[in-house]
C-alpha cells in the first residue's frame, strides 16, 4: 500500500515537473529549465524599436504621475518645474542604471536569476532571488489595486449610482465597491500572464499607441478647465530653503526608486534582444525622455486642481478624474470612460513587465523543476490578490515610504551584481558554470555560497536601515535620515565598494584581467555535465567551455584559483 502511495506521489510530481533538458541530476533540475537557459536565437526578437515601445508604454502609467505630482503635494511640496527638474535627473539616472544591467542579459542572453549566481554563489542566489520576488508580488497588488480604481471610474461613467453600492466589509480601510473592482481588474489581467515573455511585446506597441493619447486628452481637458495654462504655472512650492532642496533629494531618488525592482530585473527582458546595442541607446534614450513626458503631463494635471478646486493639489489622477466625473454631463462621462479604459491598460501593461515576469521568472529560480515563468506569473497574482494593497496608497506619504524602503533592498543587490559583472569579471562569464552544482564550479564558492557577495549586501542595507527606522515613525539621528534621503546611493556606492574591496584582498576565480565578453558564441547550449554542444565545443577552431579561443584564454585562466 505505501509503494501504491508513492508510485502515484511520484506520478502526479512527474505530470507537475515543467520542460528541462534530458540527463540532468537531481542537483541540477534545482538549478535550470526552458525559462532558465540562454535565450536561443529563434527566440531573441526584441530589436531597438520594441525597446521604444516598452519604455514609452511603461512610462505612461499612474504610478509614474502619482510620483512626481506627489511632489507638489504636501506641506513641503515644490513647485511644477522643480518637480519636473527631479524628475528628469531621476529618471537619467535609472536609465543609465537600466543600462548597466540590461546589457548583462543581452550579451549572454540570461535572465537576473542566472545572472546572481555568479555574486551571490550557486544556492546563495536564492536569496536576492527571492527578495525581489516577493516585492514583485507586493508591488503586483499595488498596480492592481490602483487599475481597480480605474475600473471604478469606468463602471461610474456608465452608472452612476456604483458609487454609492453598498458597504459590506467591516474595514475601514477599503469598502466593497472598491475591492470589486479591484478583483474585476485582477480577474482580467489573468489572460495576459499566459502569453511568453517573447510574444508580449505587442501589448506594449498597442498601449504606446493608445494610453499617450489618452494621456494628452487628459492633460488638455484639465487646462481648459483651469482656464489656461498660465494660472498653474504660476504657482509656487511651498518649501524654501534647506527643506526646499531635501524635497528635490527625496523627489529625485522617488524616481529612481520607482525603477529599483527594473534596473535589477532589465535583463530578463534585454535577454531577447537580438544584439547587445539593441537594448542599449533604445532604453538610455527612452526611459528619461519618455518618463520626463508623462510626469509633466501629471505635473500640469496635479497643480491644475489647486486652480479648479482650490486648497491642496489632487496627487491622484483618478481621483480629479472623480471630479470631473461628479459633474459631468453625457459627453463628458465618455472622455472619463475612455481616459480610465487607457489607465487600466496602462497599469496592466506595467504589471506584466514589471511584476508578473519579475516574479515568474524569479519563482522558476526558486523551484526550476515544478515552475515556469508562467506558473510563476500566476502565483504572483495569487499573491497580489490577497494583500491589503490599500493600505500602501492611503496617502502620499505612506506611498513614498514604500517606495523608499523598496530601494534600500534591491539597491544593494544592483550594486553587488554591477560591481561583480563590470569592474572584478570584466564582462567575463563561464555560462555553463552558472547551471553547475557541482562543488568544484567557479561559483559554488563555499557551499554554494559567495561570502564577499553577502557581506556586500548586508553592508549596503545597513548604511540605510537606521534611517528606514525613522522613515515609519521612530526618532533617529538627523544623520541617519539624510543618508536615508540618498538610501539608493548609499546601498548602491557601499554595496558595490565593499565587494569590490573584499574580491580584490580575496580574489575568486574566474575572472578576465582585460574586458572580455563571450555571449555572442552562445547558441543553445547544454549544461548537462560532460554535454558538448556548438557554443561549448572543446574542438580545434571553436570556443571552449569557457567561451574564448586559444591563447585569449591565458589571461583568464591565471585566476582561477580555487572557491573560497
Amino acid at each position: 500500500m505505501e509503494k501504491l502511495k508513492q508510485s502515484k506521489a511520484r506520478y502526479y510530481a512527474d505530470k507537475l515537473a515543467v520542460e528541462s533538458e534530458p540527463g540532468l541530476t537531481n542537483a541540477q533540475l534545482m538549478l535550470t529549465n526552458h525559462d532558465l537557459k540562454p535565450v536561443e536565437p529563434e527566440r531573441r526578437q526584441w530589436g531597438p524599436w520594441n525597446f521604444v515601445g516598452f519604455w514609452i508604454a511603461d512610462s505612461f502609467n499612474i504610478n509614474t504621475w502619482m510620483i512626481s505630482s506627489s511632489m507638489i503635494s504636501g506641506p513641503d511640496g515644490i513647485s511644477w518645474w522643480q518637480s519636473w527638474l527631479c524628475v528628469w535627473i531621476g529618471y537619467t539616472i535609472a536609465g543609465f542604471f537600466i543600462c548597466l544591467t540590461g546589457r548583462i542579459g543581452a550579451t549572454y542572453h540570461i535572465s537576473f536569476p542566472v545572472i546572481c549566481r555568479s555574486s551571490f554563489g550557486i544556492w546563495g542566489s536564492l536569496w536576492p532571488v527571492f527578495n525581489r520576488a516577493a516585492m514583485a508580488c507586493i508591488w503586483y497588488g499595488v498596480q492592481s489595486w490602483i487599475g481597480g480604481e480605474c475600473v471604478t471610474l469606468m463602471l461610474r461613467s456608465i452608472w452612476s449610482n456604483y458609487k454609492d453600492l453598498p458597504n459590506t466589509f467591516p474595514s475601514q480601510s477599503t469598502n466593497t465597491r472598491d475591492y470589486v473592482s479591484f478583483f474585476l481588474f485582477w480577474f482580467c489581467s489573468l489572460p495576459a500572464i499566459w502569453f511568453p515573455v517573447h510574444k508580449i511585446r505587442h501589448l506594449f506597441t498597442v498601449k504606446a499607441y493608445f494610453v499617450p493619447a489618452a494621456g494628452i486628452t487628459f492633460f488638455i481637458w484639465a487646462i481648459v478647465r483651469a482656464h489656461g495654462i498660465g494660472p498653474i504655472v504660476h504657482q509656487g512650492g511651498k518649501a524654501t530653503g534647506s527643506a526646499l532642496g531635501w524635497a528635490m533629494v527625496k523627489g529625485i531618488m522617488s524616481s529612481i526608486a520607482n525603477f529599483a525592482t527594473l534596473i535589477v530585473n532589465d535583463p530578463d527582458f534585454a535577454r531577447f534582444a537580438r544584439k547587445p546595442k539593441d537594448a542599449l541607446w533604445s532604453q538610455f534614450i527612452t526611459i528619461p525622455v519618455g518618463f520626463a513626458v508623462t510626469s509633466f503631463i501629471g505635473i500640469i494635471v496635479s497643480s491644475s486642481s489647486a486652480v479648479i478646486y482650490g486648497g491642496e493639489a489632487v496627487w491622484n489622477p483618478l481621483d480629479l478624474l472623480g471630479r470631473f466625473l461628479d459633474s459631468a454631463n453625457s459627453g463628458e462621462r465618455f472622455g472619463v470612460f475612455m481616459i480610465a479604459s487607457a489607465f487600466a491598460l496602462a497599469q496592466l501593461g506595467t504589471n506584466i513587465a514589471a511584476n508578473s515576469v519579475s516574479a515568474g521568472t524569479d519563482m522558476t529560480a526558486l523551484l526550476p523543476r515544478y515552475l515556469n515563468i508562467r506558473r510563476g506569473g500566476y502565483i504572483c497574482a495569487l499573491v497580489g490578490l490577497v494583500m491589503c494593497p490599500w493600505n500602501l496608497l492611503s496617502t502620499s506619504n505612506n506611498f513614498t515610504t514604500y517606495l523608499s524602503a523598496y530601494s534600500v533592498f534591491l539597491s544593494s543587490i544592483a550594486g553587488v551584481m554591477i560591481c561583480d559583472y563590470y569592474f572584478v569579471r570584466k564582462g567575463f562569464l563561464q555560462i555553463r558554470d552558472l547551471y553547475s552544482a557541482q562543488s568544484t564550479g567557479p561559483y559554488y564558492y563555499t557551499f554554494g555560497f559567495h561570502w564577499r557577495g553577502y557581506t556586500a549586501y548586508i553592508c549596503g542595507i545597513l548604511i540605510n536601515i537606521v534611517g528606514f527606522v525613522g522613515a515609519i515613525g521612530r526618532k533617529v539621528p538627523a544623520g541617519a535620515t539624510y543618508l536615508y534621503n540618498l538610501n539608493f546611493f548609499c546601498g548602491f556606492i557601499v554595496a558595490s565598494a565593499t565587494y569590490y574591496l573584499l574580491c580584490k584582498y580575496f580574489p575568486i576565480p574566474a575572472t578576465s584581467d582585460v574586458w572580455m565578453e563571450v555571449g555572442e558564441d552562445i547558441r543553445n547550449p547544454s549544461v548537462a555535465y560532460g554535454a558538448d554542444d556548438e557554443a561549448d565545443a572543446g574542438s580545434e577552431g571553436s570556443p571552449d567551455r569557457y567561451g574564448i579561443k586559444g591563447d585569449e584564454e591565458a589571461g583568464v585562466r591565471e585566476r582561477k584559483l580555487g572557491n573560497f
